[in-house]
This record gives structure tokens, C-alpha cells and sequence, in this order.
């Protein structure tokens, strides 16, 4: 009988405190925080889940050999578990998004689910993996833009999805190990996301009148945004930065972890440059709980 912990395991349980930022973010961004948000971030974490088993069930060969420990090589799972878990999962995320957004939600999750499993089955291993999983976290992004103006959430879902190709980017070279142009590349694409991401154009409102005061509350409020990228570029740029001077695969695997841990920090960012700063303070939040769970269960 398959434990709780094994099914935990496959879907690596912790790393979804890293998806419910994407949703907020682009939902901040949209203008579309609200009460159907909670909902289209739960079904952003199903959908993830989802992904997670599907991926190791169409990895359960290669994992026999490189990650023997894993639950479906090691007999803990068993492969048709593994593809009715990512299958009702996957089901599931569809029917909360549509039941929370409607149409348009479901215009952006069926093609999220779509290349969530276009990745697992197809692209993973081939030169496109690394863009296609960049595209599966900017439609993340989009999915919680989908009840407002999407078109203001395209700055976050770049950014969103530019950091997941630095991640994915690594996470092919976990067992193998890594040669130096590789973390140097993905270095220099995460301290310019985090250059980037806390400049905002601050928009006028024609015909009213700044309050006193008003403009020193905006610019201590724009420390927020600027405060979590350092932090996000800080944490996962110090474990490029090992990889780049000993690229072993442990390196590499460690440095994949403080990617998947460390988004949270960058949603937040994200979050409060759209103007909602203490919801973006809470998205951040997640990294070091999501730290903590991490050793309890591997996020890669």
C-alpha cells in the first residue's frame, strides 16, 4: 500500500510553496487580486503537483539507474499509482481554474496543463526543455492575470519565467556535473533579473493632486520590492557562484534547490512592485519555510 509520505515524495510536496506566488504575482499586476485568487493558486499547486508525477513516471527507467532511491524505482510507488496520481491531479487543477475564473481561466490552464505533460513526455531531454518549463511558469504567472488586464502581467511572467530557465537550465546537469560557462551563464541572467525587477514606471492619475507625504510613503514602499530582490539574487546567486568555482554535481543539485527555494523571494518582489507590498512580503515568506520542508523532502 502506498504511504502518504511515498505519494509526497513524488509530487515533492515542499516545492509547491513555490507556485502560489506565480498566481499573486500576476494577479497583482493585473489588477485582478480578489476572491477568486486563492482558488486559481490552488489549482496552480494541482497542476504542479501534477507535473511532478508525471515526471517521474516518464523518467522511471533513467531513475532506475542515476536515482534508484526515487518512489517509483525503489517499489514505493508503483508506476500506475504515479500516472493516475498526475492524471487526477491534473484533472483537478483544470476543474478549480475553470470553476474559479471561468473562461478565461481556463484559456490559460488547459494550455499550462498542455505544456506541463508536453515537457514531461517530449521535451524534457531535448534542447527545448529549458524554455518549455520557462513557458509552464510564465502561464502560471498569467493564469492569476486571466481575470484582469493580462497584458500588464507579461513584464512578471517574463521575469518569472527567465528565472525558471536558469533553474531548469542547471537541473540537466544534476547527475552529471556541470563545466563553468553553464553557472556562469545562468549567474548572469539571475543578477539581471534581479536588477530589473524592482524598477516600476510609477503611473500619474491626471487631475489629482499628490498628498503630502504621499511621495516619501511611495518611495520607502519601493524599498520593498528592491529589499527581496537583493535577497532572492543574494541566496540563489551565492550557490551559482559554488557551482561556477567546483560545478559537481552536489553543487549543482544545491544550487537547484536555492532556485526552487528561492523563487517565493522574487514573486514577492514582483508582488510589491505591482502595489501590493505586504501581500508580497508574505509571498516571501515562503522561501524559508520552504527551505526548512526541503530538508525533510527534496524539491529536484
Amino acid at each position: 500500500m502506498t504511504r502518504l509520505a511515498d505519494l509526497a515524495e513524488l509530487v515533492r510536496a515542499p516545492a509547491a510553496l513555490s507556485v502560489p506566488g506565480d498566481v499573486l504575482s500576476g494577479a497583482a499586476a493585473a489588477g485582478a487580486l480578489g476572491r477568486r485568487t486563492p482558488a486559481l493558486a490552488g489549482a496552480s499547486v494541482l497542476l504542479y503537483w501534477a507535473g511532478m508525477a508525471a515526471n517521474d513516471w516518464a523518467d522511471r527507467r533513467l531513475d532506475a539507474v542515476e536515482r534508484p532511491e526515487r518512489p517509483i524505482p525503489s517499489g514505493r510507488v508503483r508506476p500506475s499509482v504515479a500516472l493516475g496520481v498526475a492524471s487526477g491531479l491534473t484533472a483537478a487543477g483544470l476543474a478549480v481554474a475553470t470553476a474559479a475564473g471561468g473562461r478565461r481561466a481556463a484559456a490559460v490552464a488547459l494550455p499550462l496543463a498542455a505544456t506541463i505533460w508536453g515537457y514531461d513526455l517530449r521535451a524534457k531531454n531535448t534542447a527545448a526543455g529549458p524554455a518549455v518549463m520557462a513557458a509552464c511558469r510564465g502561464l502560471d504567472v498569467l493564469l492569476g492575470a486571466s481575470g484582469g488586464r493580462v497584458v500588464r502581467a507579461l513584464p512578471a511572467a517574463l521575469t518569472v519565467a527567465a528565472h525558471t530557465w536558469t533553474v531548469t537550465a542547471l537541473s540537466r546537469r544534476e547527475v552529471t556535473g556541470a563545466d563553468r560557462r553553464l553557472p556562469g551563464l545562468t549567474l548572469t541572467g539571475t543578477a539581471l533579473i534581479a536588477l530589473t525587477t524592482p524598477a516600476r514606471p510609477t503611473p500619474s492619475v491626471p487631475g489629482r493632486a499628490a498628498r503630502p507625504g504621499s511621495g516619501r510613503a511611495a518611495r520607502l514602499g519601493d524599498l520593498v520590492p528592491a529589499v527581496l530582490a537583493a535577497g532572492y539574487a543574494a541566496r540563489y546567486g551565492r550557490a551559482q557562484a559554488r557551482v561556477l568555482a567546483d560545478p559537481s554535481a552536489a553543487r549543482v543539485r544545491a544550487a537547484v534547490g536555492a532556485g526552487i527555494t528561492g523563487l517565493p523571494a522574487l514573486q514577492g518582489a514582483l508582488t510589491a512592485r505591482a502595489g501590493a507590498r505586504l501581500l508580497g512580503l508574505a509571498v516571501a515568506g515562503a522561501a524559508p519555510l520552504g527551505r526548512r520542508l526541503a530538508r525533510l523532502i527534496s524539491p529536484t
